[in-house]
């Protein structure tokens, strides 16, 4: 009898990850995928609670997903089950809740609740020591590979209630991600895109080993040929870093540097652990090794009692190191978090028109970016096709599309960036079949 299941994944890159691994549990116990609006007999929410905003969404999408199929198994997996499982325990339909561990039991306990009885392993995070991994090896036509390396945060940001739900930092062991690196290459993945909640804190759990000894055991993995990272805080930045990823010639020129604020009174009341002077010194070493890297950053306006020199602040930040992306937030209070019970709240429209301000400053440096790589070969894997359009990231992460009869599909070419579009056009350097 065919058995059909269906994920539906709000929040980060992480959950994505999380998500696709949970799909090869269930497609190995003979399960098969089907769309989130189609009818299925199993569905697995994997909530996100970063803001107030989504955690409705993930009440909203259980409370759909029991619509769909009155009688199906509902699963909620994740990090507002963490934080609130009696609330996701009284949402009507709830069958399985789980949090942010043991995700790697979900086929067996959705096996369980078809029998009637509601299942509920939620556990304390506290003490949590060991690092959960559910490894995703389904290459599906991809040629980029998550892979989770870490988990957790010991930063207590006051904005944020990650570190409620997903618990104190835990890493993974090198010799384990480097035995995924080698079944990836198997697969014909040829870049890996580290991953986790606070990457730049691996190793600290376990002893010695750091993020870079974990970079140069992955580079020496032959078949990948490009290694990228996910969001990094600017502390794990130095010369000795620097020098030895440029070394191993496989991580890419592109750094999500975490910034969130420009100015140094709000960054101490995020209780953020560097200062604007310390941000900018570690964007000038990176520079240093790697002179075109693609710098890119998030910022948030209208963080309480965020003034207009505060917000002044961030805007000049970001003229003076010249990101090559920026991703703007206006504040969402979370409740639970010390930020939601600060004074001098910032009215709404006065984010709004910070937001745009700062987006429009952060498109214009964009722009720039790409102008100052269009001089330049540049090295691109190509990943998917449309109409003979092949599409891809250049190393420092600058989105590209060329022209070809040929099939570029997971190949690395080196390109001429041609103008400065959203997805910039380029050609093939040294191929005669280009458009």
């Amino acid at each position: 009898m065919d058995k059909t299941f269906s994920i539906l994944t709000l929040g980060c890159k992480v959950n994505q990850y999380e998500s696709e691994a949970m799909s090869e549990l269930f497609e190995k116990e003979g399960y098969r995928q089907v769309e989130n609006e189609d009818f299925s007999d199993v569905y697995i929410v994997n909530t996100c609670t970063v803001t107030n905003l989504s955690d409705r969404k993930s009440r909203q999408f259980i409370r759909r997903a029991k619509r769909q199929n009155p009688d199906a198994v509902v699963a909620v997996v994740g990090c507002y089950s963490q934080v609130s499982p009696d609330e996701v325990k009284k949402i009507e339909g709830v069958d399985v809740v789980i949090g942010t561990t043991d995700r790697n039991r979900i086929v067996n306990l959705v096996e369980e609740a078809k029998s009637g009885e509601k299942i509920d392993i939620v556990r304390d995070l506290k003490d949590v020591r060991e690092f959960h991994n559910t490894t995703n090896f389904d290459s599906n036509n991809r040629t980029r590979a998550y892979m989770k390396v870490q988990d957790g945060c010991n930063r207590f940001c006051t904005y944020c209630i990650i570190p409620y739900a997903r618990g104190p930092i835990r890493s993974r062991e090198i010799e384990d991600a480097v035995e995924e690196a080698k079944t990836l290459a198997l697969s014909g993945f040829k870049e890996i895109i580290l991953t986790g909640i606070h990457i730049g804190s691996f190793g600290k759990d376990r002893g010695e080993k750091r993020l870079i000894d974990l970079i140069e055991a992955i580079a020496e993995v032959d078949g990948i040929e490009r290694i990228r990272l996910s969001s990094v805080e600017p502390n794990i930045i130095d010369e000795d870093f620097m020098k030895r990823a440029v070394a191993t010639n496989k991580l890419c020129d592109h750094f999500h540097l975490s910034l969130q604020s420009g100015s140094n009174n709000v960054l101490k009341a995020m209780n953020r652990h560097y200062t604007r002077e310390e941000y900018i010194e570690k964007t000038r070493i990176i520079e240093k090794y790697m002179p075109n890297a693609g710098l890119t950053t998030d910022i948030i306006v209208g963080f309480p009692g965020e003034t207009n020199e505060d917000f002044e602040d961030s805007v000049s930040i970001v003229r003076e190191v010249g990101f090559s992306k920026i991703h703007v937030f206006k504040y969402s209070m979370r409740k639970n978090t010390p930020a939601a019970k600060m004074k001098n709240q910032i009215d709404g429209n006065i984010k709004k028109e910070r937001s745009e301000k700062l987006i429009e400053i952060g498109e214009i440096y964009q722009k720039k970016f790409k102008l100052s790589n269009m001089n330049m070969p540049k090295s691109v894997l190509f990943e998917e096709e449309h109409e003979n359009e092949y599409y891809g990231y250049t190393t420092n992460y600058i989105r590209v599309k060329a022209r070809s009869d040929k099939d570029l599909t997971n190949k690395i070419k080196s390109v001429e960036i041609l103008d400065t579009e959203e997805i910039a056009n380029c050609k093939i350097i040294g191929d005669d079949n280009n458009a």
